[in-house]
């Protein structure tokens, strides 16, 4: 994480100084607070000279009387009063925290004075400290005096701040990391060389293993997706991906590195002496009523092995096409091409973009006693009652297509193949459909109209095409925007111009007024404004002048283009139908689907 220029208070031998002396940055040319806000932009000229007014007229200062407004956001107060003071803000929902950092100053001393470290520099002897309020002196001093070290103050919002305090000291790493670098200098000190039983051994007990679970432990309870172990050169940086986006969360120690990587791969059956090459390994996790199923991919890197773990949850269930975000007339369409007895029905998209869930919930829609549904994945995600389930194996020889061929062999309705990635998957793939097999799978394509060309490269034929294919789905993810702090503002109109423009005719008529929706950011969402994600979607039927087009190897452009004169809606004008709704921001629809 960079860190900006700071204020920094003076080390403990360092001659003492009075009042605001003691900071390094000289005070800027703005006046007030009011000042600050209008010149970023966050008040209006009428609110400023409101401000002034009540100021004078009510003998309050300027500052209190903004407080007593109540319309601008605390993040936004804090920063414009950190650049009055001269004083770095800092925006701790993004800021990644060091345990070794945190063990410095008791929750007591946090609670106390508002305030959390949450970085330590052992070259420097300095502590980052974020601070509510940042002009406390007793505080700085005290702090000083307590951890002997050079002090770097930085401005946070005070939600931000007891929220920090709150979960930091809750993870309870603050003793474990305080142990692990303990063990780990005295394991130093005592032994150069240890075989790989002596390495399990230490690794399996505590500390290590307790830094590990509390890893997962907060990846569980705070929704995320995927865990990032990423070292650096001097730190190993700990990141969660929760709704689509990557937090820093976490910054741990270099010194703990080996111990953590260690005990991630004897939890997932990997080699802990191998560190030269990519390993793929599997554990469950259970937190509470939560279980896990981890997925551990290890990396070699320039600084140490990169581990990234994707949680997929066992409880839950599938969800509906419904809940995933399909309505309308895509949701029909589907739905029609589906019901059919034979053909191909593939879902587009880049990697995370929800396909294999697409794919489940379609298969959950069809899955009853009168037919027969083999899937084989890579991996198997989601384990479905009724469905026969087969996991790709490579080493011994089990792929996409050796699979899919012994498949046709198990008298099969209906065939999930996880993902077409080369020439013989295709024309099994294409063959089964046109043997009267309903068959559904995933490609790697930007969009819906992407992947008739891109099947046309991977060497199938256009006339099988043309017979076979039902129907293609491209789809994206989008945030949700938090319901528990849902907000209804007026757009600037040249976002109206950009919605109206790309629905045309799907435009609600004879609005008086167009309102959309955001979340101002509270503690349910992380001060985020979003929470939970939906599809955005758009459903492509292989229609009969679409199929005349194949057999002309067309691109895809030609292809979208007959497609939306058929009525299709595309994943930007679903993604803008959302944002209509008030289901999620014009941001993410243009985040995900900006062509």
């Amino acid at each position: 994480m960079p860190t900006p220029v700071s204020h920094v208070s003076q080390s403990p031998q360092a001659p003492k100084t009075s009042g605001l002396s003691a900071f390094s940055n000289p005070m800027p040319t703005h006046q007030t607070l009011a000042d600050v806000l209008l010149g970023s932009g966050t008040i209006t000229q009428d609110q400023y000279n409101e401000i002034k007014v009540k100021s004078a007229s009510e003998e309050k200062s300027q500052e209190s009387v903004i407080e007593s407004l109540g319309t601008i956001p605390e993040a936004a107060l804090a920063a414009s009063r950190a650049k009055l003071l001269g004083i770095p803000f800092i925006a701790l929902a993004t800021t990644s925290f060091a345990p070794d950092a945190i063990n410095l100053i008791p929750r007591a001393v946090a609670e106390r004075f508002s305030l959390i470290p949450f970085q330590y520099d052992e070259k420097t002897k300095s502590l980052s400290v974020a601070m509510g309020n940042p002009v406390d002196l007793v505080a700085i001093q005290f702090v000083r005096q307590k951890t002997g070290l050079l002090i770097k103050t930085f401005a946070a919002a005070p939600s931000e701040v007891a929220k920090a305090i709150f979960t930091q000291y809750r993870q309870q790493l603050v003793g474990e990391v305080g142990l692990a670098l303990k063990e780990t200098e005295e394991k130093s000190a005592k032994v150069k060389t240890i075989d790989s039983a002596q390495i399990a051994k230490i690794i399996n007990d505590a500390p290590i293993a307790k830094i590990v679970s509390t890893i997962l432990e907060y990846a569980v309870t705070s929704r995320a997706s995927d865990v990032h172990i990423e070292p650096h050169e001097d730190r190993v940086r700990v990141r969660y991906r929760i709704d689509g986006i990557l937090y820093d969360r976490l910054s741990l120690p270099k010194r703990v590195q080996e111990a953590v990587v260690s005990r991630i791969k004897i939890l997932s059956d990997l080699k802990i002496d191998e560190h030269r090459i990519p390993q793929d390994g599997r554990f469950n996790f259970k937190v509470a009523d939560n279980e896990v199923d981890l997925r551990i991919s290890v990396l070699p890197t320039v600084f140490g092995e990169k581990i990234v773990m994707r949680l997929l949850r066992k409880s839950g269930g599938i969800p509906t096409l419904l809940e995933l975000g399909l309505e309308g007339t895509s949701l029909r369409s589907l739905e029609t091409m589906m019901l059919r007895p034979h053909g191909i029905i593939i879902v587009c998209g880049p990697t995370g973009s929800g396909k294999t869930t697409t794919l489940y919930s379609t298969l959950s829609r069809l899955n009853t006693t009168r037919v027969n549904i083999l899937s084989l994945e890579d991996p198997v995600e989601y384990q479905i009652p009724g469905i026969n389930q087969v996991q790709v194996n490579s080493a011994v020889g089990l792929s996409f297509a050796s699979g899919l061929r012994a498949f046709l062999r198990q008298d099969p309705n209906i065939i999930l193949v996880g993902e077409i990635r080369d020439q013989e998957t295709t024309d099994l793939a294409l063959q089964a459909a046109l043997t009267g097999h309903l068959v559904f799978s995933t490609l790697h394509t930007s969009n819906a109209s992407g992947a008739l060309p891109r099947l046309l490269d991977l060497g199938a034929e256009s006339f099988l095409l043309a017979s076979t294919m039902n129907a293609l789905v491209g789809q994206r993810i989008v945030r949700k925007i938090c319901s528990a702090c849902k907000e209804a503002y007026a757009p600037p109109s040249s976002i109206i111009e950009e919605i109206k423009t790309s629905l045309g005719v799907l435009f609600p008529q004879n609005l008086p007024q167009v309102n959309i929706y955001r979340g101002k950011g509270c503690q349910e969402c992380g001060s985020s404004g979003y929470l939970g994600r939906v599809g955005i979607f758009e459903v492509m039927p292989v229609s009969e002048k679409i199929a005349q087009l194949i057999l002309q190897h067309p691109d895809s452009a030609t292809i979208e283009k007959q497609a939306i004169l058929e009525g299709m809606i595309t994943m930007k004008q679903d993604g803008y139908i959302k944002v209509l709704k008030g289901t999620t921001t014009v941001e993410e629809v243009i985040r995900v689907a900006q062509e």
